[in-house]
């Protein structure tokens, strides 16, 4: 509450209490208004049929029409104001007379098979009511007549002992328009009063705020400048009561502040002079100069002790944070918490990254910064940094979206890590500097070569630009546009710095257009060796082929972005921008009519989402049962409500090829396979590993890790345990941590390199420090490798692998089934990789040996479909088979043959003829031979597996 300003109290306070009065009383008031008038008419009505009723029974009994109809059209010129119609109808439902031929007497019939009226009746339809009244004579019941013989004449007479009998009834029918409009006009008084007490009060409201409010801005100010520096400042004016003790208080703390300043600055100039004066003695001046050089020496020494042992306390916990999240991440969850911790595991690495940016920043400086080039994901990686992102940008209401072009490769090699600390920096300052609107990402490639791409990265706002001035001082170090916008947004400005120098080591630029008030576009691009190995499974989409889906989005950006996406499955889209181009085509489209397959609502108004989309949700269920949600900033409650009102699902912004995806094949499990170059990890290692931590939380970490991969684990929090334990065990790996109480990691290494049981055992170095030269510092101390924490799951699996000593297998059945795992983990790595191919089918055996299978019987066929394009030069068939066969191996344990396939195809796609191709497609069939040949053997051993 304490964030609320006087003003606002004085709104919340005066303004809408009045105004939820206001309507109030005139919401009912109007509503009671609107009761009486209808219980005036009723009355009214009544009082003309009934009269009416009593007069009719003699004609009626007497069939004298022209006195009935003499009195009843007397009657409706007399009130024709509301009456419209009267009729009179015989006991048995038939027209006697009416008093206007031209009305529908079939609509004031009563329907077959009712009863007459005992009493009054109203029936109301459409802008009429009917009143039915029944026309009794209380002297008179038919009764047979005693005297009755076979063939006479039935007669009646009157019984006054019998109950009475209706003859008949008049029905009337009455006109309500004059009625609603009385209500209307009743209605728009009273707001219209309630509106003019709202501007009332609204206008008193605000002379109040002017009377308060501008002499507390005005002291604000002055202490704003008294804080700058200018304690020259002072508060002006005559003010009443307490702000006028305010205003002298004020005034009197700048009046000493001032006096003080005058008083250091006078002691800051004596010791100015004092200081001259001793700077003269040349031998003192080379004393104190040599102090410093050593002061400087020592800074530097002190400064490098406090980066290495900052990254150690700050990756010591961080350790835990990423390792056991990735651990809970593989048990079963529901889909909130697999999204939370994914988000957790996100914002650490998010972390890792700034403490290796901080760690990296003298390298930058020193102009010894090394650029990574690794696989990865494009796609991947723009998806994890938006992810991070989107909620700054959901909670200022800002339209966060991002157009890749489907053509663009995916699968790279360069530094990702750097690519996103340049893409999350612009796109952060980006919504930094954006009150409202929208943050659009656009991505371009411009070809280098056949294995090198140039990307372009283009970051759009709608925020508050840059002057000319501030324009040309944003490149340079520690400086902002003005000092305004430190005070405002924060930051140290040295981000777009590290960026352009990041950009250039990448072999590319940054750049950006502005306009003050009209927003900025940042870009840079950037250099990338195209992977020819994919390193993300293919999207499943081809259900949504020839799909029809009706969009929905207002923003521009968003809009082509996602349609683009849904093109590229090949489904017809209809979109619509707004909410009248979708009520017309709901209302006028022959597609409406038939129906849509599915529905895509993108929405970007937090505050009115849930009213707003339920009526959206309720005008698409007639045309579709799928509809799905795209808000910014959803949250769950909302999720809820809104699935709770006939939405499939309800995802955030912005919308990516993989979310997507998922939701509109909600079958297909959330999150993305990933294609690994590493070892089989189908199996756990028959081996023995000790791991030594003193951190509790780092050991049991690193001992779950392990347990997932290796037989046995034994596990110590100190050195001088670990060389007992090494004096009576063997191992087969020893992970060791450096930093430690009781004996550090190297002294730990040099004992256990002295005893004759462990002393050629691998010792892998655990640590939290991640300054260069690290990792050749281990080196010469005798470690086998080195790992840096937090500890990463695919290095760890690597480095089992690499530095594993089949001797040191432990198994009931000794060397055997240690050369069995030898022989068969060589085989699987040559030509069926079983653990792959589980691995790609979600670690569903059934689903593995089923795709397996359905490679094996196709391999023959199509070995001799492509034997016969080729014999026939037919290379459209052959790429077409060549494809199919790659997509195939893609899901299977063949790497080598997925590897030359892929190649193949890649190959033909640049244009290759086959000539040129001749080595590869040998090399390819051999490849056939292989698979068709270990087939067999293989089938029988994941038979077992299977068993």
């Amino acid at each position: 509450m304490h964030k609320i300003s006087l003003k606002d109290w004085v709104i919340i306070l005066t303004i809408i209490p009045t105004t939820l009065i206001g309507f109030g009383l005139a919401s009912y008031f109007s509503y009671s208004r609107s009761v009486e008038l209808n219980d005036f008419l009723e009355q009214r009505a009544k009082s003309i049929i009934e009269p009416i009723a009593i007069a009719s029974k003699d004609p009626l009994l007497n069939n004298n029409r022209d006195k009935l109809r003499h009195l009843i059209g007397f009657t409706h010129r007399n009130q024709s104001s509301i009456v419209n119609s009267i009729v009179v109808f015989t006991k048995d439902n038939q027209v006697f007379v009416t008093s206007a031929y031209h009305g529908d007497t079939n609509l004031m019939r009563l329907k077959a098979g009712v009863e007459l009226p005992s009493h009054t009746s109203i029936e109301t339809i459409a802008d009429y009511i009917i009143f039915r009244t029944p026309i009794i004579d209380e002297n008179y019941t038919p009764r047979l007549n005693k005297n009755f013989t076979g063939n006479d004449n039935v007669q009646f007479e009157a019984s006054p002992n019998n109950k009475p009998t209706p003859v008949g009834y008049i029905a009337m029918q009455v006109d309500k328009s004059q009625l609603n409009f009385q209500q209307q006009s009743q209605f728009l008084i009273a707001f219209a009063f309630a509106l003019l007490g709202t501007l009332l009060s609204a206008i008193f409201a605000l002379r109040l705020i002017k009377k308060v409010t501008k002499p507390i801005n005005s002291m604000v100010q002055a202490i704003e400048r008294i804080r700058e520096g200018k304690l020259q400042s002072r508060v002006s004016g005559q003010l009443i009561g307490e702000l006028n003790f305010l205003k002298n208080g004020i005034n009197a703390m700048a009046q000493s502040l001032d006096s003080y300043q005058n008083e250091m600055n006078a002691s800051i100039d004596q010791a100015t002079i004092d200081l001259r004066e001793s700077l003269e003695q040349f031998e003192i001046q080379n004393v104190e100069l040599s102090i410093a050089k050593r002061k400087a020496q020592d800074a530097n020494r002190v400064k490098s002790e406090f980066l290495a042992n900052m990254s150690h306390e700050l990756r010591t916990p961080l350790n835990g944070v990423i390792g056991f999240t990735r651990q809970v991440l593989k048990t079963p969850l529901t889909e909130n918490q697999r999204d939370y911790l994914q988000t957790i595991d996100r914002s650490a690495n998010n972390l890792l990254t700034i403490i290796n940016d901080i760690l990296d920043f003298s390298k930058l400086d020193a102009g010894k910064m090394v650029i990574e080039n690794i696989p990865f994901s494009l796609r991947e990686s723009l998806e994890e940094t938006l992810t991070l992102l989107a909620p700054s940008a959901h909670k200022k209401n800002i339209e966060l979206s991002i157009k890749i072009p489907q053509k663009l490769p995916d699968s790279l090699v360069g530094d990702t890590m750097r690519i996103k600390q340049i893409i999350t920096n612009l796109i952060s300052n980006a919504i930094k500097f954006t009150p409202q609107g929208s943050v659009a990402v656009d991505i371009s490639s411009e070809e280098i070569s056949q294995k090198k791409i140039k990307l372009k990265v283009t970051v759009s706002d709608t925020g508050i630009g840059m002057t000319d001035k501030q324009q040309r001082t944003i490149f340079d170090a520690f400086t902002q546009a003005d000092q305004s916008i430190t005070r405002l947004y924060g930051g140290t400005g040295l981000g777009l710095v590290i960026c352009q120098r990041l950009a250039q080591e990448m072999l590319g630029d940054i750049g950006f257009t502005s306009e003050k008030n009209q927003g900025s576009s940042f870009w840079f691009t950037f250099q990338c060796e195209v992977n020819a190995m994919p390193l993300m499974l293919e999207l499943d989409n081809q259900h949504l082929a020839n799909k029809t889906v009706l969009y929905f989005e207002e923003n521009a950006h968003s809009r082509e972005a996602t349609k683009n996406i849904l093109k590229h499955w090949q489904m017809s889209v209809t979109t619509v921008i707004n909410r009248h181009q979708l009520s017309q085509v709901l209302s006028h489209s022959s597609q409406a009519q038939r129906g849509f397959d599915y529905a895509l609502i993108g929405h970007n108004q937090t505050a009115t989402a849930l009213s707003e989309l339920k009526k959206t949700i309720a005008q698409l269920q007639p045309i579709t049962d799928n509809i799905h949600l795209a808000l910014n900033n959803s949250s769950p409650s909302l999720q809820d409500a809104l699935i709770a009102s006939g939405a499939i699902s309800c995802s955030s912004k912005p919308l990516t090829s993989s979310s997507l995806s998922r939701v509109l094949q909600p079958l297909v499990k959330a999150g993305t396979q990933r294609l690994t170059l590493n070892a089989p990890t189908g199996k756990i290692l028959p081996i023995k590993v000790l791991a030594v931590d003193d951190n509790e939380a780092n050991l049991k970490l690193i001992n779950a890790l392990l347990l997932e991969q290796v037989a046995e684990v034994v596990v110590t929090d100190n050195g001088i345990s670990a060389i007992e334990l090494c004096k009576k065990e063997n191992f087969a790996l020893i992970f060791m941590d450096i930093q430690m109480p009781v004996l550090d990691g190297i002294s730990t290494l040099k004992e256990i390199r002295k005893l004759t049981c462990n002393g050629d055992t691998p010792i892998i170095a655990v640590t939290a420090h991640a300054l260069s030269g690290e990792r050749e510092k281990m080196h010469q101390q005798g470690f086998n490798a080195y790992m840096t924490k937090p500890i990463d799951e695919t290095m760890l699996r690597h480095i089992i692998y690499e530095y594993c000593d089949f001797n040191h297998l432990v198994s009931p059945v000794g060397s055997k089934t240690a050369n069995n795992l030898i022989d068969q983990a060589a085989q699987y790595s040559k030509v069926i990789d079983w653990p792959l191919a589980l691995k790609r089918s979600a670690n569903k055996a059934d689903l593995a040996k089923e795709m397996f299978l359905g490679l094996i019987e196709s391999l023959p066929e199509t070995r001799q479909n492509i034997q016969k394009a080729i014999n026939t030069q037919d290379i459209v068939s052959i790429k077409h088979l060549v494809h199919k066969l790659n997509g195939a191996c893609c899901y299977t344990g063949a790497p080598n043959l997925s590897k030359i396939t892929n190649h193949l195809e890649t190959q033909l796609k640049m244009g290759l003829n086959l000539e040129d191709l001749e080595p590869e497609f040998f090399e390819f069939f051999e490849h056939i031979e292989q698979v068709l040949l270990a087939a067999p053997e293989a089938l029988k051993e994941i038979s077992v597996k299977s068993h």
